[in-house]
């Protein structure tokens, strides 16, 4: 290609590739120079060696040299093997903070080059797109107050990084973003990279480990941590720049965009399989977030102190401001804060009154006080009456900046920070019901009445004004704890406001007594109340979690049997109409495979929604989405995307898992966007939701043909997993399933109960165990033979099939999410860890099926998708994947050997904590290479 041939789009972009090996180079030539200092020569020839022959490998399989492969890597000597794995595992912890900031270069990168070429995906191209298609302010309006979206961090830590490694790599990243600084001159360079060097050896010499499983409130921390770090200061730039682009295509218009994307969490509050999360564990947890709010609204407020030194010598501000100071002064006794003493600041003055009353928000024994901000709308005020001051002697900038930030985050974030979630699993409702109403000599077995009577006796109950509880009745230890739930979210909407906990979600709803349960249990503490007059108060909302196919199958008719009860339609009603259902996509995966989980996803999306519109009720769809692809884990626009737009008509919420929280999250570039993207993804669906294009012809047959294969892809997959007596023995022998166990990652146990049931088994360790492996089984398995039983030879049919692809947004997504799972699978590797199955004809005869599909989902995939190998469509992922393979592989086969000879050992009743330690660090290596893995 000539020189003149090349775009300078094209031309940078290649640059910046060029700026990501250098970056990859450089880290890779630091963490040798660490591992000579640590090791000497010896160990980085050794590393060397191992990754010269896992690249040429890859690059042509001979086995003679997979041979030579395995004998170098079984030949170590155990010390010099736990310093080669620490060696790759670091290795990848580099380059995944050499690919961060090079997200962040590109963006930068295609601003600079494009001019004013808005970027596809931006805000901006969201609002162009609106402008483009001549829809009027009126309607951009109703678009903008339709839309809702809150991300919900949960305490799924499979991304096993310690919060003191997180340190390091924030650094790191800084320091390498300054390799693009072209102001640096040789000596600040030559300092950079002993600063670098000296932040690898700290990597180095750091326990990428935990020595004990995290407690509730440590995982708590760790979620505040990004609030800490980037949220607070992120989020409301990205309502800036949406306000910025309507005001540069909408300029008739004074916008000031409702609050339509928040932070939620299930940590601390999610207690479904997790004693350790108690009533005192979700208040501890409430009062952190609060912490954190006031902390970050002291530190704004003392940086407008040192920027607002406006003097009455120059300028008149406002009687309105002297006024709330002559209050203040009146009401607020200064103890935490001086009293600015210039009298002629008075912005000082007001701000010094103002950080002692958020100091005084602490103290409970304040409250209703003027002493203390008893509202996050108070602390706004105040706000207000500085900006409408500044702006009255002309200092808008600094109101149009600053304060106008930071007014949106007290709009955001409160005193509660971000809503906490309360989830329990629905037979703990039950056991406590049970107990109750036995104590009240109302039912003697509530558990043994059919569906109908318990919804019957419930729905009596709602509508009965009297206690069902009792402070003289001795409860049992589960039932008390069950109780104090409900009493700690009274409390707490007392104490942060009703915002702070208003969804209670109910794991394994299988019935309207489930719901019915909560609600009930809310009565007794004043969560639910029926008036004199007949009308519902109610400010906490029982959520359904629909998570096996049999639930989703299920939803439409719990939904519609719960709407059709008075009592019931009253409290929605309470609410504004609108209801919360939450849609499981782990467990559906775990029990009815990738491709029947996701059609019937769709489905019960579809048939749910159109329940509720003949019940005039707006529904919440809930998503709880993974970070892996066997648990529907894929990037946040796509997510939004991936629902029918009608189905988003009351807002729509997203889990932010915690494997992925660290790499969307941790660097403030990064942050902007994933949201910026998200907000361009709610717009698009919300616009097409609105101007709805016609569905092709075809629609409704492709929807024929999509439930034909998911049928055979159930019964194809169930075969395996439910119905083969010998599969997990086939699981727990061929994957780290009973190890991962041992990583102390979460606070949560891997399974539901003390059982080696399939069913008690966690979807996470579930998928995390086959990601390890390199199966990657639940993601693809049974997608073949489904797919195959359709198209028959019949070129008709494949032709079908591609026009799907083309035309059909459901059916091209599953395609696509098939093809990076089948990227990501290795079965060459995978056999490997088969051979650890002690069983031969197990082994043999369960891999050759698993070996067989595998092969026939390629083929039928690339026949779909016109493509010669997996991934073109997207070749900057099939690139990555392509690149780090070569370096996962040495981990895999470490652990596999660790694997047989720990297994070997206890096997014997003999134990080697050391031999453990190296699994572990293997695990976390292969999670941090092939990323997103739980």
């Amino acid at each position: 290609m000539s020189e003149q041939s090349v775009t300078p789009t094209a031309a940078s972009r290649t640059q910046t590739n060029n700026l990501l090996r250098r970056d990859v180079r450089f880290l890779g030539n630091i963490l040798g120079e660490v591992l000579v200092h640590q090791g000497g020569r010896e160990l980085l020839d050794i590393v060397e060696q191992i990754r010269e022959q896992s690249k040429a490998l890859r690059a042509d399989f001979v086995p003679e040299l997979f041979d030579q492969f395995k004998e170098t890597i079984s030949s170590l000597s155990p010390e010099i093997r736990h310093q080669v794995i620490r060696a790759f595992a670091i290795y990848f912890q580099l380059v995944n903070i050499a690919e961060q900031n090079h997200r962040i270069r590109r963006k930068r990168d295609y601003e600079v080059s494009a001019g004013e070429t808005v970027q596809r995906g931006s805000i901006e191209s969201a609002v162009k797109d609106l402008k483009d298609r001549n829809i009027a302010v009126t309607d951009v309006k109703e678009i903008l107050s339709g839309i809702s979206l809150e991300l919900v961090m949960t305490a799924h830590p499979t991304e096993a990084t310690r919060r003191a490694v997180l340190d390091i790599h924030k650094r790191i990243a800084e320091d390498v973003m300054q390799l693009d600084n072209p102001t640096l001159t040789f000596r600040e360079r030559e300092k950079l990279k002993e600063k670098l060097l000296n932040e690898v050896l700290i990597l180095w010499q750091t326990d990428e480990l935990r020595d004990r499983k995290p407690t509730v409130i440590d995982e708590v921390r760790n979620g505040l941590y990004y609030f800490d770090e980037t949220l607070f200061e992120v989020l409301p730039n990205v309502y800036e720049e949406l306000e910025r682009c309507l005001t540069k295509y909408y300029p008739e218009e004074h916008w000031h965009v409702p609050d339509y994307l928040r932070f939620g969490s299930w940590i601390g509050g999610d207690r479904d399989g997790n004693p350790s999360v108690t009533a005192n564990v979700t208040w501890e947890t409430l009062q952190l977030h609060r912490q954190l709010a006031i902390r970050k609204y002291e530190e704004k407020l003392n940086g407008l102190m040192d920027l607002l030194s406006f003097s009455t010598n120059l300028v008149t501000v406002s009687d309105e401001l002297l006024d709330s100071i002559q209050k203040d002064r009146e009401h607020v006794e200064l103890k935490c804060v001086e009293l600015w003493r210039n009298a002629s600041e008075p912005y000082r003055i007001k701000l010094g009154f103002m950080l002692e009353k958020l100091a005084n928000t602490r103290d409970e024994s304040l409250k209703g006080t003027p002493m203390r901000y008893n509202h996050p709308n108070e602390l706004r005020e105040d706000l207000l009456v500085i900006d409408r001051s500044l702006r009255s002697h002309y200092a808008d900038y600094v109101a149009d900046t600053d304060l106008a930030k930071l007014v949106r985050q007290v709009e955001l974030f409160g005193f509660h920070l971000m809503a906490l979630d309360v989830r329990q699993h629905s037979k703990e409702h039950e056991n406590a019901m049970a107990e109750i109403l036995a104590k009240m000599h109302i039912v003697s077995d509530y558990a043994a009445l059919s569906e109908q009577e318990k919804t019957e006796l419930l729905h009596k109950l709602l509508n009965d004004p009297r206690p069902l509880t009792s402070s003289h009745l001795d409860y049992s230890e589960s039932t008390r704890e069950c109780l104090d739930v409900y009493h700690t979210i009274y409390r707490a909407q007392q104490e942060f406001g009703e915002n702070c906990i208003s969804s209670y979600l109910i794991s394994m709803t299988q019935a309207a007594s489930d719901m019915l349960e909560v609600m009930v249990f809310a009565k007794e503490v004043g969560l639910f109340r029926k008036e004199a007059d007949g009308t519902i108060r109610c400010s906490l909302q029982s959520v359904p979690l629909f998570e096996t196919i049999d639930d989703l199958h299920a939803a439409p008719g719990i939904m519609k049997e719960l709407f059709e009860l008075p009592v019931y339609r009253k409290a929605i009603e309470s609410r504004g109409n609108l209801h919360e259902i939450m849609l499981g996509y782990s467990d559906s995966n775990k029990d009815g495979g990738v491709v029947t989980a996701n059609w019937e996803l769709r489905v019960a999306l579809k048939e749910i929604t159109a329940m509720a519109k003949a019940y005039d009720v707006k529904l919440k769809f809930f998503h709880g989405r993974g970070g892996a692809l066997g648990r529907g884990g894929m990037p946040l626009n796509r997510s939004i995307l991936a629902q029918p737009p009608h189905t988003i008509g009351g807002g729509i919420k997203i889990t932010e898992q915690g494997e992925v929280l660290s790499s969307r999250y941790s660097m403030q570039g990064i942050a902007y966007r994933s949201l910026e993207q998200a907000t361009w993804a709610l717009i698009t669906a919300a616009r097409l939701a609105k101007y709805p294009q016609q569905e092709p012809a075809a629609e409704a047959e492709w929807d024929a043909i999509a439930r034909s294969i998911s049928e055979t892809a159930l019964t194809k997959y169930q075969d395996l997993i439910f119905r083969d007596p010998d599969f997990m023995t086939f699981f727990k022998e061929s994957t780290p399933l009973p190890e991962v166990g041992e990583l102390n990652i979460g606070s949560r146990p891997s399974k539901r109960k003390n059982s080696d049931r399939f069913e008690d088994l966690r979807a996470i360790p579930w998928v995390f165990a086959w990601t390890q492996s390199r199966y990657l089984l639940p993601a693809w398995y049974a997608a073949g033979t489904a797919l195959q039983e359709y198209v028959q030879n019949d070129a008709k049919k494949l032709e079908t099939l591609r026009t799907m692809y083309e035309q059909f947004p459901f059916f091209r997504s599953l395609i696509d999410n098939l093809q990076m799972a089948l990227a990501k699978a290795d079965l060459l590797i995978a056999k490997e860890y088969a051979h650890m199955i002690k069983d031969q004809s197990i082994r043999d005869r369960i891999f050759s099926q698993i070996e067989e599909e595998y092969k026939l989902t390629s083929k039928l995939i690339l026949s779909i998708t016109g493509q010669d190998e997996i991934l073109d469509n997207v070749p900057v992922i099939q690139e990555s994947i392509r690149l780090r393979n070569p370096y996962v592989d040495p981990l895999s086969y470490m652990q596999v050997q660790l694997l047989s000879e720990l297994r070997d050992l206890r096997a014997n009743e003999q134990d080697d904590p050391v031999l453990l330690r190296e699994v572990l660090l293997t695990i976390n290596g292969i999670a941090a290479g092939l990323r997103n893995t739980g």
